[in-house]
């Protein structure tokens, strides 16, 4: 199986009909899941050799999460509501994020389509 990896830039989550997702059971997310050609599921082999990879970013390492996402300080800024100066004073180390900054980014460092959701209502 070829591995294609993207970034969650890659993804146009505009495109996502969250209303019909939330109206979907989870068979019904399941059988459209098994049915996309271009995601075939693991077999039960390769599911339990299967490890958790996540890198361990400190919340106020805003480099990193960005990075990790694949988005430029632009999409980055645009996507979650940051401006791109406090982003480059927070990269640059000249400030640190604080309160609920801090906390956004935690937030986003673990869940960012969650983030993403909740800011496109």
């Amino acid at each position: 199986m070829t591995i294609v990896r993207k970034a969650r830039a890659d993804l146009d989550l505009s495109t996502v009909d969250w209303s019909a997702l939330k109206t979907m059971s989870d068979a019904q997310i399941e059988a459209q899941a098994l049915a996309a050609d271009d995601c075939p599921p693991f077999t039960d082999d390769e599911l339990a050799r299967a490890t958790w990879v996540r890198p361990v970013v400190a919340a106020d390492d805003v480099k990193a999460i960005r990075g990790r996402l694949g988005l430029s300080q632009e999409q980055f800024a645009a996507r979650f509501g940051f401006s791109v100066e406090t982003l480059r004073n927070y990269e640059q180390g000249h400030r640190r994020p604080t309160g609920p900054a801090s906390v956004l980014l935690r937030v986003i460092a673990n869940e960012p389509d969650a983030v993403t959701r909740a800011l496109a209502r």
